[in-house]
């Protein structure tokens, strides 16, 4: 008889502490993108392109991004660096040098304190060279 009742006891702590992370989770902060992946098209070589990412935090702690890497340096991040409480907007701005003809995707690693910790922000394109000036 104790060695049934030790068993349901350590069951029942078994789901309490599995319920009780559960909810925690619950509240994390999460992210919502409207776009993660955007495509430049087309672009004329040497000409710097830009996008903005924007995000909603849909989860109810305030969500803090630590770390916006871009995976190259031919990619600059600016983002939101104050906290997004829950329902609130925040932006990262891409901006991509056009310096080599050929097409590109590019991987912007996003670090946050969400309950999805680690977010990959793409973009693609091409860049097409300028046309050479032939002189006669």
């Amino acid at each position: 008889m104790k060695k049934v009742l030790m068993i349901c006891a350590v069951v029942l702590g078994f789901a309490f502490i599995a319920s009780t992370a559960k909810a925690q989770d619950d509240q994390k902060a999460e992210f919502k993108f409207n776009e993660e992946k955007h495509d430049f098209g087309k672009i004329p070589q040497g000409t710097p392109v830009t996008t903005v990412f924007e995000f909603t935090n849909i989860g109810k702690e305030p969500l803090i991004l630590t770390d916006v890497r871009p995976t190259c340096g031919c990619t600059i991040a600016d983002y939101t660096k104050t906290p997004v409480k829950n329902g609130d907007k925040g932006t990262i701005k891409i901006t991509y040098n056009a310096a080599f003809a050929a097409p590109f995707t590019k991987t912007i690693v996003v670090t946050s304190n969400a309950k999805t910790p680690t977010k990959n922000l793409i973009i693609v394109g091409e860049v097409i060279a300028k046309p050479t000036s032939s002189s006669r």
